[in-house]
């Protein structure tokens, strides 16, 4: 089993106990374990990484060009954050990664209303940058109940 990210600069704890690590790509990469999984929120397709990963067409201060593929993407990193190490990254960490956040937070039982503040609580106080953003995850609709 791949040992899960300890607490630490970045790294969000979940009600359920999963832990997901948001961060910017213009920050260098934090020590010790790197993520199995990366979700990368950018306007252009990111490097490769060297771990599996999956790229959101998202513009800088915007919303995902495809909403229902992002939303399986975050249901996938739900998933696998039960067992691995997630990362969720954009240029600066905040807008779009505290975004994806909150929506993870939405699947896994965080009221879609109290999404941002929980994200701002306890990963960025400034997550989550714009009103459509804070729109985006308030209107989140969680995938099928599926998940176990």
């Amino acid at each position: 089993m791949t040992p899960l990210w300890e607490a630490g600069t970045g790294v969000l704890r979940l009600p359920s106990g999963r832990l997901v690590r948001g961060r910017g790509l213009r920050d260098p990469m934090p020590s010790g374990h790197p993520p199995t999984f990366g979700v990368y929120l950018l306007g252009a397709a990111p490097p490769e990484f060297g771990w599996v990963s999956r790229w959101i067409r998202w513009p800088d201060f915007r919303l995902p060009g495809d909403p229902a593929y992002a939303g399986r993407v975050f249901e996938e990193a739900w998933r696998r954050a039960g067992s691995e190490r997630v990362e969720i990254a954009c240029g600066g960490g905040r807008g779009r990664t505290g975004t994806a956040l909150a929506c993870l937070a939405v699947l896994d039982g965080v009221p879609a209303a109290e999404a941002v503040a929980f994200v701002r609580e306890h990963y960025h106080p400034r997550a989550v940058e714009t009103p459509w953003q804070r729109r985006f995850v308030r209107d989140f609709p969680p995938p099928e109940k599926t998940r176990q």
